[in-house]
């Protein structure tokens, strides 16, 4: 365990080589570290840090619903970085925690020699607007679920669960069944730290990130970077696109069979474009 801004967090780092450390930023917000341990296969080459962000996993739960914004888990982050004596390092940040990635890379001057998002956006207002999208194109009794039961506030009934259900098997796992790694992540869910950062759904964001958008700082991103993207995936790959389009330098890579998690969908292609990427940028100081 680790004090961060609010309370103390858990950590793990695994293996090591000759590469520079990879720090692995998970998503959610609220959603532990479980579902990203694929990137332990990178743990031949380098050591890969783990984290838990405080309010979910194996970490602290503070009560404090003030702590749950932006600035505070960019504050976590940093934290994590100086106590675990990181100075040069690589960051993977996926979904939340390329959100998360963007605003440290934005805000923070630190040894990063790279940056990887994976599966992200740059603005809450632009993905409201996808999620509405990518919801009108669903069968509509699945539509028709989602929006009576979260009109009604009866988001526990099997129907509302079974539609969401659908959602996530379409936009953000499409492997069957979900590898065990990811249920527990679901299982060990800070909902607190998402309903208050995010709202009760992503149908619905209300929460204290709602008007957050770095889309128009993304030329600011100085650190190589690479950006990538899933065909099905519910942060859209025409956002991803623009992203990559606005940061100098970027790379771009599209996993056609992905949704949200191309670590677990595309597992063989996924490791092939981090570990190229990784190494051209070891040696960056």
């Amino acid at each position: 365990m680790v004090p961060v801004p609010g309370g103390k967090v858990w950590f793990k780092r695994v293996g090591g080589g000759p590469g520079l450390p990879l720090l692995v930023v998970h998503g959610g917000p609220g959603l532990p570290h479980d579902y990203l341990n694929s990137l332990e296969r990178m743990s031949d080459e380098r050591e890969v840090v783990f984290w838990d962000q405080l309010g979910c996993g194996k970490s602290r739960r503070p009560s404090d619903a003030q702590l749950w914004t932006m600035k505070r888990a960019v504050a976590e982050m940093d934290a994590v970085v100086n106590t675990l004596g990181l100075t040069r390092f690589h960051v993977f940040g996926n979904s939340w925690g390329g959100m998360l990635a963007q605003q440290y890379a934005l805000d923070v001057a630190s040894g990063a020699a790279s940056l990887t998002l994976s599966n992200t956006i740059a603005s809450i207002p632009e993905f409201s607007n996808m999620v509405a999208r990518l919801k009108s194109e669903l069968d509509p009794a699945t539509q028709s679920a989602i929006d009576r039961h979260e009109a009604a506030g009866t988001t526990y009934s099997g129907e509302y669960q079974a539609a969401i259900r659908t959602w996530n098997e379409t936009y953000l796992c499409r492997v069957r069944p979900w590898p065990r790694e990811l249920e527990e992540a679901f299982r060990n869910m800070g909902t607190d730290v998402f309903e208050t950062m995010f709202g009760p759904s992503d149908f619905h964001i209300v929460g204290t990130i709602r008007d957050w958008n770095v889309f128009d700082r993304l030329p600011e991103i100085a650190l190589p970077t690479m950006v990538l993207a899933g065909r099905y995936d519910e942060c859209v790959p025409e956002h991803a696109w623009e992203m990559h389009q606005r940061i100098p330098g970027s790379r771009f890579e599209l996993f056609e069979s992905s949704a949200h998690m191309p670590f677990i969908e595309e597992p063989d292609k996924f490791d092939s474009v981090m570990r190229d990427f990784l190494r051209a940028h070891d040696s960056r100081a």
